[in-house]
Formats: structure tokens, sequence, C-alpha cells
């Protein structure tokens, strides 16, 4: 039966439902997935109000940060009664962002506003964490189940994916990629009018609402999977040419329902990503640096329990500890490898394997990379003749093993089945026997519990001054500094969000265009002007407290404060630093100082001139 199961069969006769004793058994599974993902969160959950992920480092990764910012911003437009605006100046004012350019998952922040308003966004993180690990497992296994895998095999094939390494890592610094809930069903639906299994039109529908949803959840898993269904598609219709055929024209009908839908719930949405203020070309990112050394596949990252010297590993290839994705070990490449080959006739594991192989060897992307003492010719990189298309120069090759790991996890399971049915019935220790040698397969891959920390909280007075200044809402407010390192930047972001204050914020963390359209990120030399460059610099400096610094030129810092346009600037270095010494210098005694944190008013940026000027 393995071997017909992709066979294409009659419309209905593949949609039975499974007995009322298989759905409690499925009951359970999921069940078992969701107090997985528990346990693996629970450094998190023991107070997620203020506990978040982390890959290890002292301090928390301003991709969080980000996430709590965005998780707050959906809420807030939600508890006023409207969806998100797609461009607002709630961060980066005033020239705003576009939220479709930016990791902002704005269906979740929409479904989870009401725990984001009642317990705080760090809070609707926590739960978001854990319905990627148990929903990612959950609906492959369900996928599983439609393709006839056995309810054992299809429930190790869920936790391969769900809780795989891939995800793991994904998990301390990336919520986007971690949740991983749709592209199974995704695949599924188009697998299934692929081959007339399911009404065309309701399979159409459901492709389209899944299209959408990731849309505004991720769209570079979206891109990925779209990338992965290539090869599932192709070896599925070379494998099965004459009966595809005569299914043509519905598959096509389903494919055309399905963009109409997405285009009904996501038009206004890509219009305002692709035609709209703030459009960009590109990445912000040196997209060569985000590649797969050989190596990852079988170097077992941190997130895994036996691991070995892992950061040693990440300084000697040069890569990015939360971007290494790629690990499976030796046994269960093995295993997918033999598997592929010796039960080449099962379609399933035949289109999951090819596909497994394919989307590795793309994650090397376009870089010299080396097996043993060969060395790969880049010509033999597929990515890198797909890296010249428009849009896909702008992804990240190296996290293709996240959707790649539901490949292998597809060809496990459909293995166990095999192997299982091989061994005759007769035998007791059948079943124990090849349970066995699958839990040996993925010994390498148990997972460890998710690393996490505390998020800074807001600087002393922080939540005084605000008060204290009686600022209109959504006034635009300077913090400095800014910038002055890679891992607390995002900081006055997180301080607004956790704190629910109802002020923009000049700069950010965030991706915006430069004047040319090219995707960069904020507060950057390629979006400030010289006036700010050296205003941000020299203040930067002071902050940092090095000898034989000097603040910016009362022009510069005049003509930066008339760009920046803020209603007020807010510093929490105190008085006494050198920032603060600074600062009071320029402005003036503060409007407001509670505990280190000094807030002026600034009405327009033309009398703060004038002042200075007279100064």
């Amino acid at each position: 039966m393995g071997q017909l199961s992709l066979a294409l069969r009659p419309v209905g006769n593949a949609e039975n439902r499974p007995p009322r004793r298989w759905r409690k058994a499925e009951l359970l599974i999921v069940a078992a997935y969701l107090l997985l993902a528990l346990g693996l969160t629970w450094r998190i959950n023991v107070n997620p109000s203020v506990r978040v992920p982390s890959n290890g480092s002292a301090t928390v990764e301003s991709d969080i940060y980000l996430n709590i910012w965005f998780m707050r911003y959906a809420a807030t437009a939600v508890a006023h009664g409207h969806l998100p605006a797609l461009i607002t100046t709630a961060v980066n004012a005033p020239r705003g962002i576009n939220l479709m350019w930016n990791t902002s998952m704005l269906l979740p922040g929409v479904l989870l506003a009401p725990v984001t308003l009642l317990a705080g966004p760090s809070v609707s993180l926590a739960v978001l964490l854990v319905v990627g690990f148990a929903g990612s497992a959950s609906t492959l296994y369900l996928v599983l189940r439609r393709w006839d895998v056995s309810i054992a095999g299809a429930a190790i094939g869920g936790a391969i994916y769900g809780f795989s390494p891939a995800l793991l890592v994904a998990a301390e610094d990336h919520y986007h990629l971690q949740f991983a809930v749709l592209p199974p069903l995704i695949v599924d639906a188009v697998l299934r009018l692929c081959t007339g299994r399911g009404r065309w039109v309701r399979t159409g529908i459901w492709l389209g609402l899944l299209i959408s949803a990731q849309i505004f959840i991720a769209e570079e898993l979206l891109v990925d999977t779209g990338l992965i269904l290539v090869p599932l598609v192709a070896v599925l219709v070379l494998s099965r040419p004459s009966q595809l055929r005569d299914r043509l024209a519905r598959a096509v009908a389903g494919a055309g329902i399905a963009v109409v839908v997405t285009l009904l719930i996501c038009g206004h949405g890509l219009l305002v990503q692709f035609r709209g203020p703030l459009q960009e070309t590109g990445s912000p990112w040196h997209v060569s640096r985000y590649w797969i050394d050989p190596v990852d596949f079988v170097t077992a990252p941190s997130a895994v329990f036996f691991h070995g010297t892992y950061g040693h590993f990440m300084v000697s290839t040069r890569q990015w500890p939360v971007e290494t994705f790629a690990y499976l070990g030796w046994p269960l490449l093995i295993v997918v490898v033999v598997a592929l080959v010796g039960f080449w006739r099962d379609l399933r594991i035949r289109i999951a394997g090819i596909g497994f192989l394919l989307m590795e060897w793309m994650g090397i992307g376009n870089h010299k990379a080396m097996i043993g003492g060969w060395r790969i010719p880049i010509q033999l990189l597929p990515w890198h003749w797909l890296v010249r298309i428009h849009v896909l120069n702008q992804v990240l090759p190296n996290r293709f093993p996240i959707l790649a790991d539901g490949g292998a996890a597809v060809v496990l399971a459909c293995a166990f089945d095999r192997v299982l049915a091989m061994v005759p019935a007769r035998y007791p220790w059948r079943g124990p026997a090849v349970a066995a040698a699958a839990a040996l397969v993925l010994l390498p891959i148990v997972p460890r519990p998710v690393p996490a920390h505390d998020v800074l909280p807001a600087p002393s007075g922080w939540h005084a001054v605000l008060a204290g200044l009686h600022l209109k809402a959504e006034a635009p407010v300077l913090v400095l500094p800014f910038n002055t390192n890679m891992d607390d930047r995002a900081d006055p972001m997180e301080w607004q969000a956790m704190s629910d204050a109802h002020v923009s914020l000049v700069g950010g963390y965030c991706i915006v265009p430069d004047r040319h359209g090219h995707a960069v990120m904020c507060n950057t030399g390629r979006t400030l002007d010289p006036a700010q460059i050296i205003s941000v610099r020299r203040m930067n400096k002071l902050a940092l407290d090095k000898p034989h610094q000097i603040g910016p030129p009362r022009a510069a810092m005049a003509s930066a404060i008339t760009a920046w346009h803020p209603a007020a600037v807010l510093t929490s270095d105190g008085p006494r630093t050198p920032l603060g010494r600074y600062l009071i210098g320029f402005f003036g005694r503060p409007t407001v100082h509670e505990g280190s944190t000094l807030g002026w008013r600034i009405p327009t940026p033309a009398t703060a001139s004038q002042a200075t000027a007279a100064k």
C-alpha cells in the first residue's frame, strides 16, 4: 500500500474520516506534543512576563525586543478597534516603517492581542513559542496521517519536524521562523490539488487561506515553502505523468481559486509592500554570509543535548550562532539516504527525500564550500544560479533546512512503516525492535530546553519622566544614545512596548529603504544626514565614557534635532555622565528629572535652533 499511497483516487475516497478510536489516539499525540513544547520552554514559562529566549549570550538579542514591540503595536491597534496600520511612525519617526518589509508577525500579533493586553507582549511570545513547537509537529502529523502513514510513524515524523534542531535554534532568536505550523498544510494542499485527492474548489479555497495567513506571519517561510514545492511537484509529475495529465484542468482551476482568495485577503497588504510608501528592494543583510557549511549537517548545535565545542566551531567557520539550522546528525542522514534508495518505489519517500536533498544542497548558497579535501565547484551549487532572480536575491539560503527537515521527517515516518511491514506480524518483538532502532537514530537530535534571559527593565525614572513631560499621544520621542552596540540598540523599543507607553520613537531597530530604495537598517549612515551621523557617533562615544571625547558641535546637533523633529528628548545616562552633562549644556535644565532619566520637552525644532543660536 505504501508505494501506491500517492496514486490518484476518485474524489471523496481519500477524505474518509478516521475511526473514533484513532481520533482519541491523535488527541493524545497532540497533547504529548504540547507537553513536550511546555517542557522545552519551561525556563521562559516560569515567569513569561519578563523571560524571553536567549542564544546563551549575556544579553537578549535585538530581534527579541523587536518582536516584543510588534506584539504591543498590534495589541494597541486592536484595543483601539482597528487592525494594525501597515505604515506607521510609531517607530523610526518621523519617517516610519513599512510593516510588510519587517518581521512584524501581524496575524499572531492580532490573534494574541487579548493576551498582550492582559499580561504583556512577552507572555504572548511565550504562547507563540509553545504553539510553534506543538503546532508544527501536529500539522505534519495530521498531513502524514492523510497520506496513509500509521499513527506511530506519523507521531515520529511530526516530532522530528516540530522539535527539530532547526526549530530549536530558531526558537532562540527568530519567532517568525520557529512558527513553522502552516508549511506542511500548504504542501499538503498543493499535492492534493495535483493528485486529485479532495474537492478542487474546497482545496483551492483552503490553500488560499493558508497562503494568506502565512503572508501575515512570515513571508520568508512562504517563499521557502514555494521553493521546496518546485522539486516535490516536479518529481510527482515525472513519476505519474499520464495520471496527472487527466486532472491538470482541475489542479489549475484550484490553484486559480487559491490565487483569487489570496489577492482578496492580502491584495491591499501586497500593494502597500510593493507599490506603497517605503517600498524597498534587496536585503539589509550581507546575504553571502548566510550559508551552510557541509560540516554543519553533523556538528551538533547547543540546542540539542549531545553537543560538543559548538562555540569554537562557530568562531572557526565564521558563522552566526543563531543562524545555523542544518544539523541532523550522521544516523538520521544515513537513514534518509538508505531509505530513499531502498524504498524508491514508495512515491512519498521519493518525493520527500529528493526534496530534502535539494533543499539542503541549495542551503549551501553560493559560498565556496569544502567536503573533505574537495572544493565544491560553485557552478554545482543551485543557489549560485537562483540568487540572480529578483526577490530570491533577498532570501537567506541557510534557512532552507527548517523546511527540509520536514522532508527528512516524512522519509523517516514512511520508512518506519515499510520496515515494520517487512517483519512478519507473528514476531512479538517486531514493534519494540523497530521503535528502539528509531530511538537510536533520533538520539543525536534530542532537544535541550530553550535557554532564557530576563528582559532589561526600563531605566530608573522612565515612567515618571514620560508622565511628567505631559506629551500628546504618539508624540515622537528621541532616546539618547542609540546604536551604542548591537545588543542594546533596541532597548527603547522594549521599554516602550513593555510599559505600554503611547509615544512614538525616533529611530529604532527596523528595516527601511535608503534614499535609493534599497533595504537598510534604521539609524545607519545610509538613512541619516551628515549632521545626524556626526551627532550619533559623538553621543555614542560619550555614552561609552571613552576618554578625551567631546560632544557633537552645536550647529550639527541643532541640525540633527531639526531633522529628527522630536517632541521630547530622553536619556537614562543621568546628569553626571559625559552624555548627561553635554545634553544639559545643550538643552538646558531638564524639564523632568527622575532617577537616572532626564527629559526635555522640545516644542519645535525651530525653537531649539533659536535657543542654541542665542547661546
